[in-house]
């Protein structure tokens, strides 16, 4: 590729076309570099004054094709020339074929490409590359660090400590000014070469301690117990040894060295001072406390063509736009002005800036970026502007910064930056963002073998070499080789309140904590915080023992409010985070997994990954979120590179296979209508102690200060804010009959209330219990304070509980955000209990606020907004208003989607007649003022949109899980037997509909909408359906495969497949006399070692 005079490497855009002009004819053409894909080439083609530009991209294997427009056939080539001269042919979609060759100039500046750059030369030694500043002025002085610099990399080649020169270099580039400055003002203590000195030699202090203290405990063995230690006895017994000999002589070295290195550099230094014949840092105010933020600058696409850029200054707190090759001026625009940030999500690369240019009027700018990370990078400096030039005393935004590591018994290496910086593989942070200091460090680990203040200290002094800040210690928590460390910034250390750590052991009968979990919790201000770091049972095979482990920990960790013991771990928070070395494994062959980590196909090898089977099997993790997995397996690597996996293991008993697995992951899960966005999810690449790599994560977290009302509760006499409910409707999976009452926890509320026993009952369904409150069992509640901007940020914490055993049947969260109003708002949420899903819990509830209270505010994270994607409904589809811009990503959950329960999802199915009656209770009802929702039809029931199913990996394969499904009292084939029913029984009972009530057994079991036949202007989705006049409908009737198949096809199941093979006692129930034969395997599945645990 070097000979073809067509290919100009990475000349710009505008070069190229410049090139191209003078060629002016029509078939010339070149090659240059892409400039917004690393890797791809842009082809440049001129035809009628037109500038022709195709991308030419590699696929996994290296093969190269010109990209085309969908449904055209892309062709491969091995190499760019092959590609180049099989488009010199006529007819090969281009708009002309490659005629005439632009040829590459060869001059002075083409030869000093393949030579030494000139960023490559830190003296900047006259070349002719910027030798000077100006006309006249002097040459610039080396600065004494670079000076030093030099000198330290004249040695790093002669010398086998690289390690610690690396780390000497850090000290010369960062640190060695701060001394200087310290030393021009008097002070003669060296204080950053100390720190640098002391974390260095860390790892020599460590091993001399070990091995003084065996010598200790030798020497002590061989006193005479009656006589004490005779020190010079002692002495000559070690120095009658030469090996002991030469290890006191190095102590002893190293002693003189450490002694006497800082007089030696400070002498130096003070020779500089007084010569003066080096660069100094001016005299200038005391260092900050944390290192000031450079100015970034970003590469943009302003319109179709127009090339700018973005200068983004968040000190000063100013964005300033530039276009290339305009002659306009600078628009500099103020943090003050800047009104709204907007993220497409059709272009993840695009985002729109809406800025104030007077009072009365806005502007707004699209700016395409080169991708999606450096749009993210962009928004993240705007937001952190907006957090630091703010008037607020207490914030609304932090960033929270997860690690876990498995460090394999072994000792860390010298640095962690790549670690605490989240860079290497995977979705990792810009490096116009990685040096940002997050406000929260949570950093987790098993197998580490470091003291517990050993391990803080290091942490603690990383963080202060990468971010120059002294992270405060929150809470340290240990169970043997598991430690968990939250260090915040100092900034924040009063606003962290009610810390409480834990531990569980799940080691062998339960008793070891070589595995376990450590858990610590905490209030930042007025959020709750959660974490969990554990390690479970290692072994492919033992997918059930780790599930177990996962439910002991769920069940034994003691944190948070004391108040809420009796509520599911993870309701307790507002944001729980669960990470650690998890040991869930793939099941695939090795070689397999091999061959699809080389080619990067994940998302093959997540379908098979055991954590994500068993949390589509509701298993384990039950609505627990985690981000997109584009890294490799981080375990298990041959320690010391990461260039190949160490998949066997030699022990006594034989070879032991241990697949290259995730098995390092982080996961969380929030309250509804909270803000909480991953920034970052991947491992690193360089650090190579261990046989796993540490994975990092990245958060953006919205927090709740502790409100101060603008008036006393009380001191007014308008009325107080309450919290009426008209109904709650509660399905739990249970054989019990017995009265249960509602209790209500929260905040808001000064003690926890309750209702009354219910006052309707019913057990249609065997296994199941349907349960209804009306108003007059329901309490109203009546918050502590009234206003608007605090009720928005609570939640409701609600558990349904046995009159007579006081147990609970399970537990759920409600916003209040959304319920906020005059009129009653709909809400449906699931129930867990420990973990596992048990029931159902739907009804009617509004938060009625005095209008005197209803002032409130944007919150900082509320300013960036999402495009939603518009979507093109069906010819006959009465038009919905356009939603309003949203501020959560699509990842989120909506503002109102409590997850529709699958217990609900077949009520209300349409009959072959015509609308179904209205109900008064179920009707349609007005909207919160906190969101906007499309109205549905008079008398159907709306659920949450996106209701009836869980967010699932991508890599989630609705068909694996057909086999094993677990318990489920109600599967696939009840759901069958229901459709059958209802449409043979649909011209008995014209008008009515039947609500078939059903246990979700997978967390997507909603069909797809489908016009239904004989229903014309409607569809069948069953999120728009639902009466509660009727309840189940019997499942006893005997029915035959093909009547469940033909139900499921007319409502909406397009592969009925996936109940072909349902459990025998299921088929049985059904009323099937010959149940079919056992499940396939799943295809690509490796058979488990001692057999399948599911």
């Amino acid at each position: 590729m070097a000979a073809a005079s067509w290919y100009h490497r990475d000349i710009s855009r505008v070069v190229a076309e410049d090139l191209l002009a003078k060629a002016g004819r029509d078939g010339c053409f070149l090659v240059r570099d892409s400039e917004s894909v690393a890797g791809a080439y842009a082809l440049c083609l001129l035809f009628q004054r037109h500038v022709h530009t195709y991308r030419i991209l590699p696929d996994d294997e290296g093969l190269l094709s010109v990209q085309t427009i969908q449904g055209i056939q892309a062709k491969c080539f091995r190499t760019l020339p092959d590609l180049i001269g099989a488009y010199q042919q006529p007819n090969n979609g281009l708009v002309t074929p490659l005629l005439y060759p632009v040829h590459r100039h060869r001059d002075a500046a083409d030869e000093d490409s393949d030579g030494e750059d000139g960023r490559g030369n830190p003296a900047g030694s006259a070349g002719g590359h910027g030798g000077s500043t100006g006309l006249g002025a002097p040459p610039a002085r080396p600065h004494i660090s670079q000076q030093l610099q030099l000198r330290l990399q004249e040695q790093v080649h002669s010398s086998p400590a690289s390690d610690f020169m690396g780390f000497m270099a850090e000290y010369l580039t960062q640190h060695l000014q701060l001394d200087l400055e310290a030393l021009r003002n008097g002070h003669l203590q060296l204080r950053h070469l100390s720190t640098a000195l002391v974390t260095a030699c860390r790892a020599l202090h460590s091993e001399i301690d070990f091995t003084l203290a065996g010598l200790e405990a030798l020497a002590r063995v061989f006193d005479p117990p009656a006589s004490p230690r005779s020190p010079a006895r002692e002495q000559g017994f070690l120095a009658s040894d030469p090996d002991l000999e030469l290890l006191l002589n190095k102590i002893s070295a190293v002693n003189h060295l450490l002694s006497s290195l800082e007089k030696k550099v400070l002498r130096s230094l003070q020779d500089t001072v007084s010569r003066h014949n080096l660069a100094l840092p001016s005299l200038a105010a005391p260092p900050p406390a944390t290192k000031p933020l450079a100015v970034q600058s970003f590469e943009v696409k302003v319109g179709k063509s127009q090339r700018a850029a973005l200068r983004v200054d968040v000190e000063l707190g100013t964005v300033t736009v530039t276009k290339k090759g305009s002659g306009s001026p600078e628009e500099i625009i103020p943090q003050d002005k800047i009104l709204q940030l907007i993220k497409y999500q059709s272009v993840q690369s695009k985002v729109r800036l809406v800025y104030g240019r007077d009072p009365q009027r806005s502007l707004s700018k699209d700016f395409v970026f080169p991708s999606a990370r450096k749009r993210e990078a962009f928004c993240q400096l705007l937001q952190l502007m907006k957090i630091q030039h703010s008037n607020l005393d207490e914030p609304d935004l932090i960033s929270v910064y997860v690690g876990t590591w498995n460090m394999g018994s072994a000792p860390p290496p010298r640095s962690l930056a790549s670690w605490l910086t989240s860079r290497g593989l995977g979705r990792t942070q810009d490096e116009t963002t990685a040096c940002i200091p997050h406000d929260i460090y949570v950093i987790g680990t098993q197998e580490n073998s470091l003291g517990d203040r050993e391990w803080v200290e290091f942490l603690r002094a990383s963080l202060k070499t990468l971010m120059a800040i002294d992270y405060r210690v929150v809470a340290l928590q240990c169970l043997w080789s598991i430690k968990m460390v939250v260090l915040v910034k100092p900034e924040h250390e009063r606003r962290i309140s009610h810390v409480h750590t834990s531990s569980v052991k799940t080691g062998i009968a339960n008793t070891l904590g070589n595995k376990g979990a450590v858990g610590v919790s905490f209030l930042f201000n007025g959020t709750s915080f959660g974490f969990v770091n554990c390690h479970l049972a290692s072994g492919s095979e033992k997918t059930h023992r780790r599930n177990q482990n996962y439910s002991d920990i769920l069940r034994s960790l003691v944190l948070g409010d004391k108040r809420l013991s009796a509520f599911d771990l993870t309701l307790r928070f507002t944001h729980l985070f669960w990470f650690g070395d998890l040991n869930y494994r793939l099941d695939m062959d090795v070689q397999d997994i091999l061959n699809h980590v080389t080619k990067k196909e994940f998302g093959v090898l997540l379908a098979v990954d055991q954590l994500t089977l068993e949390r589509e099997k509701n298993k384990v993790f039950l609505q627990f979120r985690e981000g997109d997995i584009s890294f490799p397996p981080t375990y298990r690597y041959e320690r010391g590179s990461r260039d190949s996996y160490m998949w066997q293991k030699f022990k006594t008993t034989g070879v032991r296979i241990n697949v290259p697995s995730w098995c390092d992951r982080i996961l969380w899960k929030s309250h509804p209508e909270t803000h909480l966005v991953c920034n970052s999810y991947g491992c690193t690449d360089d650090i190579v102690t261990s046989d796993h790599s540490p994975v990092f994560a990245t958060f953006e977290v919205g927090v709740t200060s502790q409100f101060v009302p603008k008036s006393a509760p009380g001191s007014s006499p308008e009325p107080l804010a309450c919290i009426e409910w008209e109904s709650i409707e509660v399905i739990v999976k249970t054989a019990s009959r017995s009265k249960c009452y509602i209790e209500f926890h929260s905040y808001c509320l000064e003690e926890a209330q309750r209702s009354g026993e219910n006052n309707s009952q019913s057990c249609d369904v065997p296994g199941f219990l349907r349960m209804g409150w009306s108003a007059k069992q329901l309490p109203v509640l009546n918050p502590i304070l009234s206003d608007l901007e605090y009720l928005g940020d609570q939640h409701l914490l609600l558990s349904i509980k046995g009159v007579e055993s006081c147990e609970s049947y399970g537990e759920c969260c409600i916003a209040m955000r959304s319920m906020i109003g005059s009129t009653a708002q709909q809400f449906e949420t699931f129930l867990f209990h420990r973990g596992e899903e048990t029931g159902s819990m739907r009804g009617w509830m509004k938060v009625r606020v005095p209008k005197e209270r209803h002032s409130t505010r944007e919150r900082l994270y509320e300013w960036i907004s999402f495009e939603e994607e518009d979507e093109t409904p069906a010819a006959d589809t009465p038009p919905c208003p356009k939603p309003p811009l949203r501020s959560r990503p699509h990842s989120l959950p909506e503002a109102s989607s409590y997850t529709n329960p699958a217990y609900f999802i077949f009520e209300g199915l349409p009959t072959a007649c015509g609308a179904p009656a209205e109900s008064p209770t179920w009707g349609q009802r007005p909207h919160s003022p906190f969101r906007a929702r499309v109205p549905s039809p008079r008398g159907f029931l709306l659920s949450p949109p996106g209701a009836g199913r869980q967010k699932r990996p991508k890599s989630a394969v609705l068909e694996r899980d057909a086999p094993a499904m677990g318990d489920c009292s109600l599967t696939a084939l009840h759901m069958a037997s229901c459709l059958s029913q209802l449409e043979r029984l649909a011209p008995e009972r014209a008008g009515h509909s039947h609500k078939v009530q059903l246990r979700q057994t997978h967390s997507a079991l909603e069909p797809p909408p489908r016009r239904s036949p004989g229903l014309p202007g409607r569809t069948t989705d069953a999120r728009q359906h639902g009466h509660p006049g009727e309840w189940p409908c019997d499942r006893s009737s005997h029915l035959g495969v093909q009547q469940g198949q033909e139900g499921l096809c007319v409502h909406g199941w397009d592969d009925p497949e996936f109940f072909r093979y349902p459990p025998a006692p299921e088929l049985a129930a059904g009323g099937l006399e010959q149940p079919g034969t056992a499940a396939p395997r799943v295809p690509g599945r490796a058979p488990r070692p001692g057999g399948d645990e599911r």
